[in-house]
């Protein structure tokens, strides 16, 4: 079993879409362990995308995810990461199969509705960023 992170971006929050993609974890056997809601402060939010501070996009991608609340969840399951990835569709929603959350949930490439790990190692830092050692007992 492996675990990954998700979140709701505030987009997909505002527009009253939280259950609408939970469903699609739980119905695609992604469980949800660990959950909850944040407003990050731009502190927070430069931290988690360090990864991306070089990158023309990295100011619009920090004012976005700080703009609102956001619902972050810990999925588990069998091939968990890749199987939230399958699920998420394209980064850019134009791109992404119908049926995936970003087909059906994002309005732009910036506005994606969701975020997910893209592997297994960063799955546990960013679990470990958001619940701090909190699902150990799990």
């Amino acid at each position: 079993m492996e675990r990954t992170l998700s979140i709701i971006k505030p987009d997909a929050v505002e527009k009253g879409h939280i259950g609408d993609i939970l469903k699609i974890f739980e119905t695609n056997n992604l469980k949800i362990v660990a959950m909850k809601m944040v407003h990050l402060s731009t502190q927070e939010a430069e931290q988690f995308y360090a990864i991306h501070k070089e990158r023309p996009f990295f100011r619009d991608l920090i004012d976005f995810i700080t703009s609102g609340r956001v619902v972050v969840s810990v999925l588990e399951g069998e091939n968990a990461v890749a199987k939230n990835r399958e699920l998420m569709g394209a980064t850019n929603p134009q791109e992404a199969a119908p049926g995936t959350i970003r087909a059906e949930f994002a309005d732009s490439i910036d506005a994606n509705a969701v975020h997910g790990s893209d592997s297994l190692e960063n799955a546990k830092i960013e679990v470990e960023f958001f619940f701090n050692n909190q699902l150990a007992a799990l």
